[in-house]
């Protein structure tokens, strides 16, 4: 299955609900089951981001449409991207 990297923003809303957050991440993990995908690795992290998400999905179209319903939420903003691995990348640049 395809790997998304998601770059996570809290919003004011999420910030001033951040004790509940752990119990929305467990909402999300199911609502990524339900949708056929699979949180691999979530990171709290320092810098320009409050969060990392790394997740499976089936295509581009899920990975979509999961990003649009949680920024729906309010709590949080993303920047999703296609993460390609190591192997893909090295077929790309060889059939170059």
């Amino acid at each position: 299955m395809p790997t998304y990297i998601s770059l996570i923003n809290f919003t004011q809303k999420g910030v001033e609900a951040i004790k509940d957050g752990p119990k929305r991440l467990d909402a999300a993990k199911q609502r990524l089951r339900a949708a056929g995908a699979e949180l691999k690795a979530f990171y709290l992290v320092t810098g320009q981001y409050d969060a990392v998400s790394i997740i499976e999905a089936p295509n581009d179209e899920v990975a979509a449409k999961l990003a649009m319903g949680t920024a729906a939420l309010g709590f949080v903003r993303t920047q999703t991207c296609r993460a390609f691995t190591e192997d893909d990348y090295k077929e790309m640049a060889g059939s170059l």
